[in-house]
């Protein structure tokens, strides 16, 4: 079995967000913050290697955790992606504005902790010892959504966004493509 389709047997339906089919019949997702403002990420895998998570789905934990340093804080979405060329987990944090980068960065960590943990329940209860093995990690904000578009501005290099310091910015995003959000390498 492979690690998408134990994924989908883990995660609960209302707790992801399906692939949708764009004008062209290519995969897109549509990451929506409530119903404020959302993204469309095109060119997205076959849905059998795939799953995004809404990860601020989960209940807070700040039932166990005084969250004095945000280890109670997590990103919006996570995309877990197994494909002939790539394995990513794309952690993305949706910012109607300019946020602090300090919590940003926060979030996408915590958002990092729950894979980390997500990764060891299928390590233990479903007994693959390398699940989520040789993954690699991106990091990515996406900013000023909810205002009237500009030119999508990108901040960082696709290459070097893999730890929440070193986050993919991008601004006034129209759409934006997997491939894009997964790098090169």
């Amino acid at each position: 079995m492979s690690d998408i389709a134990i994924l989908k047997e883990m995660i609960k339906d209302t707790a992801t967000v399906p692939l949708t089919k764009n004008n062209y019949g290519k995969n897109q997702v549509i990451l929506e913050e409530a119903s404020d403002y959302s993204v469309t990420v095109n060119g997205m895998p076959d849905n059998d290697q795939v799953i995004v998570i809404k990860t601020d789905a989960f209940s807070a934990s700040n039932a166990v955790f005084k969250g004095n340093r945000g280890e109670c804080k997590r990103a919006d979405f996570v995309i877990i992606a197994d494909t002939d060329t790539k394995k990513r987990i794309i952690f993305i944090e949706l910012k109607a504005k300019k946020d602090s980068e300090t919590e940003i960065i926060q979030q996408l960590t915590g958002a990092q902790c729950f894979v980390a943990y997500c990764q060891e329940i299928g390590r233990k209860f479903w007994q693959q010892k390398s699940f989520l093995d040789n993954y690699q990690s991106r990091f990515v904000s996406i900013g000023h959504i909810n205002v009237p578009k500009r030119k999508t501005r990108i901040e960082r290099s696709t290459d070097n966004h893999d730890s929440p310091e070193r986050m993919l910015k991008i601004d006034w995003p129209d759409y934006i493509e997997f491939n894009h959000l997964a790098g090169r390498k």
